[in-house]
């Protein structure tokens, strides 16, 4: 048996696998990174692959998970695995002593165990290469990463007409994978000419979408930040080329379109629900921002009942919002309706899957379903 992660997105450190059933490993961190607390290491993100392991019950503990960036993300959780990284299924895995232990017994040679299900940069350039392919979309590259990696835009619609400006971004954070299935789902949806709403989108705004923020994390197996170690989701008050181009990119190519809307789009570890953050707390919130966000969202649910709106963070207070983050910061500077969309690495609570949880295709569905909320709040957005 052997165990590696020498692939895009791989993570994993091994300490001892000389015995399948008390296989020891631990996640490596992010970079450090400075945060308002203290400079962090930011890991629970993993991904490794299995070999040579057919048949063989396998317990798998990753230590130190107590040390990881969320551990209340940990108990509810069950790990991802697959034998091809296309068809995902969860396994049972449980959380105690600071140790998170999964259990499989792999059917085949191969075995991959993710913390979500892998989506590389190579099916990101597949996607993206369809999306541009269609007569509404054309590729417009906004910048490079620290790593020299292209950052890809596709602009959907016609710019030169004055119409609303909708930018849709994923994968500011690269270890919340699901952000990318749902962006699969989203761009199929959208250039779907036999879909009336999704043409009727193309033909009622301009639409910049960024299929992957951070590619760079991406493929050094981060969780949270880019080669630089920076929180891109922290960076958008003040971004630099030295430690944050793509934020400094997208933020420069918003300053030449403006922003009507913007959908930013996450996973969260630990609570088992899809839903909206919005602006609450920038300065200049409004009762009329509060009524387009109330909109999209009651648009959202109707589409699509694994959004849901009981459950969320807290909204913050008058005058508290962070301006670093992208949904405070392009609110603020281009007084649109900025939104987080956040979908769990755990199951659905409302809508449990015992076999899948929380899969790719139904991120995929949930980006289809933003298709429905676009186009029912696009007449309220401010111009």
């Amino acid at each position: 048996m052997q165990i590696d992660d020498a692939f895009d997105a791989g993570n994993i450190d091994v300490l001892d696998a000389s015995d399948p059933a008390d296989v020891r490993l631990r996640i490596r961190p992010d970079p450090p990174t400075e945060t308002p607390e203290g400079v962090v290491e930011f890991f629970q993100w993993f991904a490794f692959r299995v070999t040579g392991a057919r048949g063989v019950p396998l317990t798998l503990h990753l230590e130190g998970a107590d040390r990881a960036a969320y551990p209340e993300g940990w108990p509810g959780y069950r790990a991802a695995v697959s034998a091809d990284t296309e068809s995902w299924r969860r396994t049972d895995t449980t959380y105690a002593d600071g140790t998170l232990t999964i259990q499989v017994t792999p059917t085949s040679d191969v075995l991959y165990v993710s913390y979500f299900a892998l989506y590389p940069l190579e099916r990101v350039a597949r996607v993206t290469a369809r999306a541009a392919a269609h007569p509404s979309a054309v590729l417009a590259p906004v910048g490079r990463t620290l790593d020299g990696r292209v950052l890809d835009r596709l602009i959907v619609g016609d710019p030169a007409r004055d119409l609303p400006v909708l930018w849709v971004i994923a994968r500011q954070h690269p270890g919340e994978s699901m952000a990318s299935w749902w962006m699969e789902g989203f761009l199929d949806r959208l250039l779907d000419d036999a879909d009336p709403l999704a043409a009727a989108l193309r033909r009622q705004a301009t639409l910049h979408i960024v299929p992957h923020m951070n590619p760079d994390g991406s493929v050094r197996g981060h969780l949270r930040t880019n080669a630089a170690g920076a929180n891109l989701n922290r960076e958008w008050a003040d971004p630099t080329p030295e430690r944050s181009p793509e934020v400094l990119a997208v933020r420069n190519a918003m300053d030449a379109t403006g922003v009507q809307l913007c959908l930013d789009v996450h996973g969260d570890e630990a609570l088992p629900y899809t839903f909206i953050a919005g602006a609450h707390g920038i300065p200049s919130w409004s009762p009329e921002r509060e009524a387009q966000l109330a909109r999209f969202c009651d648009a959202y649910e109707r589409a699509n009942p694994a959004f849901q709106q009981v459950h969320g963070y807290p909204k913050s207070k008058p005058g508290t919002a962070n301006l670093t983050m992208c949904t405070n910061g392009v609110a603020e500077r281009f007084g649109g309706l900025a939104m987080t969309l956040e979908m769990p690495f755990k199951d659905d609570a409302n809508h449990p899957d015992p076999e899948q949880g929380w899969s790719p295709r139904k991120c995929m569905a949930m980006g289809r379903s933003a298709i429905d909320a676009m186009i029912d709040v696009l007449p309220h957005l401010p111009r």
